[in-house]
């Protein structure tokens, strides 16, 4: 097993689940798993990404792995705010009546 590609891997998790942990702590309310959850799935897509990406390198640098960690974490933070939007989109508004002159 190539270990270099087992720290891209890794550090792009890692990347992906501190941008989650910031963004729950940021945030100040309590710690829901199925937001957190859906955090680990994208951290781990981002993973599997530059994984396989790092297959077509020639050799590691530390510039490498910080792409990979901000890979991650923005791989998170993009579908946070997606999942977001579309759920805005998606929530019917509740109807206000129209205010008297």
């Amino acid at each position: 097993m190539n270990l270099n590609l087992v720290l891209v891997v890794l550090v792009a998790f890692l990347g992906g689940i501190l941008a989650s942990l910031l963004g729950w702590a940021d945030s100040g309310g309590p710690f829901i798993f199925r937001k957190f959850f859906a955090s680990l799935v994208r951290a781990l897509f981002a993973a599997v990404v530059y994984g396989v990406g790092y297959t077509f390198r020639d050799g590691l640098t530390g510039w490498d792995l910080g792409f990979a960690f901000l890979g991650g974490a923005g791989v998170d933070v993009i579908g946070n705010r997606a999942a977001g939007v579309v759920s805005s989109l998606t929530t019917p508004k509740p109807s206000t009546p129209p205010t008297p002159p």
